[in-house]
C-alpha cells in the first residue's frame, strides 16, 4: 500500500487529503480558504503547510508520502509542471511542481482540475472500471474531463465548443459555447429571459419570493406545475443535450457523468436528457439507440481531490 496527497486548488477554498492507493479512499484531509487575491507564491505556502497537516492526521510522514499531485484551473503545463494561467487566482506561468518538489522533497505533479476529477470519477466513482469516460461539471461554468483507457486526456475546452453560432456571449469571448447555455449561469440567463417575458407566470412569482434567480429556481417553479418553467428546463437540456451528443458522436465514451450543481437534480434532469440524446445521436433515424451510459457523479468534492493524488502515481 502506497500513499498519496491530493490538493483541489479552488477559486474559494483549498482541499486536501490522503488517498491510499489500495482503497482509492481519503483516509484524512482539510480544507482551507484560498485567499485567492494573494501572490502565488504566498498561496503555496499555504498548499504546503496543508499537505504536512492532512499527512501528520493520518499518523504518516511527508516521507511516507509517495507524491503530491495538484488540480488547478486554468491552462496548465503537466510535462513541465507549471500553471501557465489561471484566471480565478491570477497565476502566470508558475512554477508549482519544482517548487513543491523543492519544499516537501517528495515527487509532485499538476493537472488541470477538471480533468483531476474526471480521473477521480474513473478510479474511484461513477465510471470506476470504464475504459473511457467524460466528466462535465455543470457549475458557473462547464467544465469537461476526459480519461481514455485510464488515462487522461489532457487540455480539452469542449466547454467552450460553439453550439449556437452567434449566439449568447461567453465569459472566454466568444459567443454560442455550449457554456454560456449549460452552466448554472446558462440556465439562470435563460430563466431571466423567460420572467421578462412572462412576468405573470409562478416561475415569476418564485422568483421575487426568493429574491433573486438561482439555478433551482426553474425547477422548482417546474415541480409547482409552471408550464413557463417547464419550456424554461426543456430548452436548457436540448442545449445540453447538443453539446453532450457532438461528445458522444466525436469520441464514443463508455459512460458520460455529470457533476456540480444542476445535476443535483438527479433523473429529473438525466431521464429527459437521455431521450433526447438518443433520438440525436449518429445512427438510424428515429431509432431510440444510445451506447453512452449518461450518469451522476458520485464523489463530490472528493474527485477533485483522489484523482488528483493518483494522477500523481
Amino acid at each position: 500500500m502506497a500513499y498519496y496527497v491530493g490538493i483541489d486548488v479552488g477559486g474559494t477554498n483549498i482541499k486536501a487529503g490522503v488517498v491510499d492507493d489500495n482503497s482509492m479512499q481519503i483516509i484524512s484531509e482539510a480544507s482551507i480558504p484560498t485567499g485567492a487575491t494573494r501572490p502565488q507564491e504566498i498561496v503555496l505556502q499555504d498548499i504546503i503547510k496543508l499537505t504536512r497537516d492532512v499527512t501528520e492526521r493520518a499518523g504518516l510522514k511527508i516521507s511516507e508520502i509517495s507524491a503530491v499531485g495538484m488540480g488547478s484551473p486554468g491552462l496548465v503545463d503537466v510535462n513541465n509542471g507549471i500553471v501557465i494561467f489561471n484566471a480565478n487566482l491570477n497565476w502566470r506561468n508558475f512554477p508549482i511542481v519544482a517548487l513543491t518538489r523543492e519544499a516537501l522533497k517528495i515527487p509532485a505533479h499538476i493537472e488541470n482540475d477538471a480533468d483531476a476529477a474526471a480521473f477521480g470519477e474513473v478510479v474511484a466513482g461513477s465510471a470506476r472500471g470504464a475504459s473511457s469516460a467524460i466528466i462535465i461539471t455543470l457549475g458557473t461554468g462547464v467544465g469537461v474531463g476526459i480519461v481514455a483507457n485510464q488515462k487522461i486526456w489532457a487540455g480539452s475546452e469542449f466547454g467552450h465548443m460553439t453550439i449556437q453560432r452567434g449566439g449568447r456571449l461567453c465569459t472566454c469571448g466568444k459567443r454560442g459555447c455550449l457554456e454560456a447555455y449549460a452552466s448554472a449561469t446558462g440556465l439562470i440567463n435563460i430563466t431571466t429571459d423567460a420572467i421578462k417575458n412572462n412576468p405573470e407566470s409562478l416561475l415569476s412569482e418564485i422568483a421575487r419570493n426568493n429574491g433573486s434567480v438561482n439555478g433551482q429556481t426553474a425547477f422548482d417553479a417546474a415541480d409547482d406545475g409552471d408550464p413557463v418553467a417547464k419550456q424554461v428546463i426543456d430548452e436548457y437540456i436540448s442545449y445540453l443535450a447538443c453539446g453532450l451528443v457532438n461528445l458522444i458522436d466525436g469520441l464514443h465514451p463508455e459512460v458520460i457523468s455529470l457533476g456540480g450543481g444542476i445535476a443535483k437534480q438527479g433523473e429529473k434532469l438525466l431521464a429527459p436528457l437521455r431521450e433526447k440524446i438518443a433520438l440525436e445521436v449518429f445512427g438510424e433515424p428515429g431509432k431510440k439507440v444510445n451506447k453512452t451510459k449518461i450518469v451522476s457523479c458520485t464523489l463530490g468534492y472528493k474527485a477533485g481531490v483522489i484523482g488528483a493524488a493518483m494522477a500523481a502515481k
